[in-house]
């Protein structure tokens, strides 16, 4: 129940519609009886200043950050953890009387829930499609395990950018490649059983559910391991690509719990119970 005391936590991005984030945390709150409740707080870019000034004033005690806040919310906040800041995008905001500190979950989501499938990243090709916030964690996180990255983008010039930034802040790694997008099939037959993923929203539920990535008439490199970020629909258009080829894939609800978790605890200072969590998403 709401009252005088409850403690404020909440989703900004634009839109929110969509997202598990409220159902998920709000079943974690109450498998944990704490007097909490987390809101969507949908806020335009260019409200998105004026919102973030606010949140302390209303009493907010954490907020997660989703598309397209991930990269603009930096300039706003007072300190952000390292790792945040080496990717460039914060997922995570907590309100305290220091002011807004940033966090970035996302890699350590993604990393955990790709080890799941016993993946040995250490030297291994890994392709990563897409350029924005979130390819910006799964490139972290890659590096962080000693994997061979190549970025492919629309827009190369981003894909250039992001490889030079990330590959900067691990100098013992070895050089991230870049290129366009269109040319993902060339660059795949090069690399021997890679990870391949997908963080563009290709695939993605509505306009983008029947497209993808990867070209009809590129073939799959020999014992690949796709995965791919998009998580509604649980079966993406690159998902029966990869499956039609013979070659392993998941899709990102198992990042989703896991990044949210770790979010909830950090903004909460408790622990959920993931599985909770997990069974919103499922029967969502």
């Amino acid at each position: 129940m709401i009252d005088g005391h409850t403690q404020l936590l909440g989703l900004l991005g634009w839109p929110v519609g969509h997202s598990f984030s409220p159902a998920m945390h709000n079943a974690a709150i109450a498998a944990l009886g704490l007097n909490m409740v987390y809101l969507p707080l949908p806020v335009s870019p260019e409200r998105l200043p004026d919102a973030l000034h606010g949140l302390a004033a209303m009493g907010f005690r954490g907020v997660n950050v989703t598309v397209p806040h991930k990269e603009a919310v930096l300039p706003h906040l007072s300190a952000v953890f390292p790792a945040a800041r080496v990717i460039g995008a914060v997922n995570t905001i907590v309100i305290g009387d220091g002011g807004l500190t940033g966090f970035n979950t996302d890699w350590s989501g993604f990393l955990g829930d790709l080890e799941s499938y016993r993946l040995a990243l250490y030297g291994r090709d890994c392709l990563v499609l897409g350029a924005g916030g979130s390819a910006r964690a799964v490139v972290y996180a890659l590096l962080r395990r000693g994997g061979r990255v190549a970025v492919l983008a629309r827009r190369p010039e981003q894909a250039e950018r992001l490889a030079a930034e990330l590959g900067a802040a691990f100098p013992a790694a070895s050089t991230v490649l870049s290129g366009d997008l269109a040319e993902v099939g060339r660059v795949a037959a090069s690399l021997d059983e890679p990870v391949i993923i997908n963080t563009t929203p290709l695939g993605l539920s509505g306009a983008n559910s029947a497209a993808s990535p990867w070209p009809d008439d590129a073939p799959f490199p020999r014992g690949a391991f796709v995965y791919d970020l998009v998580y509604n629909p649980r079966q993406t258009q690159l998902m029966d690509q990869a499956g039609a080829a013979g070659i392993r894939a998941a899709n990102g609800l198992g990042m989703l719990v896991r990044q949210a978790a770790e979010a909830f605890e950090i903004m909460t200072a408790r622990r959920p119970d993931p599985d909770v969590m997990r069974r919103v998403v499922d029967s969502g």
